[in-house]
C-alpha cells in the first residue's frame, strides 16, 4: 500500500513539471510514509518468563500445601525459594527446605529457560559436599503455550532415561507445573507442583509461596 502512495506522489509532481495541473485533480495526494509495521504480541510464555524476571535477587518463603502420606515429612516445614540467577534466557530458583535441629536441605536448585519450541524446567540435584547426585538435570519441555500464570512441563526422553536407570520407574509419567501470579496482587503467589495424572498412585507435590512479602536471603545451594 506504500509503494502505491508513494507511486501516486511521483507522478503528481511528473505532472507538475510538464504543465498539466489540471490532471492533478484526478490524483489523490498521499504521503509516501511507510505503513507501520505491528509489533507482535508477547505469548503467554514471554509474559510467564518476565513475570518471572521481576522477582529477581529477591527471595520468599512458602509451605507444602498438597497432603500425600510421601511428603508428610516436609509438613509444616518452613521453605523458601530464591530467584537467585536471573539472564535474558535463563532463570534459576534454589529451593530450600528446613529440617530438624536448625538445618536446611539446600540440595535442589529449579532452572527455568527459554528454548525455540517454548520453555523448559529442568531440575539440579546436589549432596551437602556439592557433587551432583545420581539423579539430575531432569525436567521438561513446555507441549503447549500455557497462560501468563501457569506453564506444565511434561517429562523428557532424557529425563525418562535417567529414571529407568535409576529404578525410579513410576516417574517416567511426571509432568511438572509452575505458576506464577501477578507479583502486585495482595494474594501474589507462586507455585511447584508435580503430578502423575496417569499413574496408579495418583502422585501429587505441590508447594506455594507468599510472593507479597520478600525475606531475607538464603545461604547458595550446596556446591554454588
Amino acid at each position: 500500500m506504500a509503494g502505491r502512495n508513494c507511486v501516486a506522489t511521483v507522478l503528481m509532481n511528473t505532472l507538475m513539471r510538464t504543465g498539466l495541473p489540471a490532471l492533478l485533480l484526478y490524483i489523490p495526494l498521499v504521503a509516501c510514509d511507510p505503513a507501520p509495521v505491528p509489533t507482535p504480541e508477547s505469548s503467554p510464555q514471554d509474559l510467564f518468563f518476565e513475570r518471572l524476571s521481576l522477582l529477581c535477587g529477591k527471595a520468599y518463603a512458602g509451605l507444602l500445601v498438597s497432603d500425600q502420606a510421601a511428603d508428610a515429612q516436609m509438613k509444616g516445614k518452613p521453605m523458601i525459594m530464591h530467584v537467585a540467577g536471573c539472564s535474558p534466557n535463563e532463570i534459576s530458583i534454589p529451593f530450600h527446605i528446613a529440617e530438624d535441629r536448625g538445618k536446611w536441605n539446600r540440595s535442589r536448585t529449579w532452572i527455568i529457560s527459554r528454548t525455540n519450541e517454548g520453555l523448559r524446567l529442568k531440575h539440579r540435584h546436589r549432596h551437602e559436599d556439592g557433587s551432583l547426585d545420581s539423579v539430575t538435570n531432569y525436567g521438561g519441555d513446555t507441549k503447549r503455550p500455557g497462560t501468563a500464570n501457569r506453564q506444565e512441563f511434561p517429562v523428557d526422553a532424557e529425563s525418562i532415561g535417567s529414571f529407568r536407570a535409576n529404578g525410579l520407574d513410576q516417574s517416567v509419567s511426571n509432568i511438572w507445573a509452575v505458576e506464577i501470579t501477578p507479583p502486585d496482587q495482595a494474594d501474589a503467589h507462586f507455585a511447584y507442583e508435580l503430578r502423575r495424572p496417569e499413574s496408579a498412585d495418583g502422585r501429587h507435590f505441590r508447594v506455594e509461596f507468599d510472593l507479597s512479602k520478600p525475606v531475607a536471603l538464603p545461604p547458595p545451594p550446596w556446591g554454588d
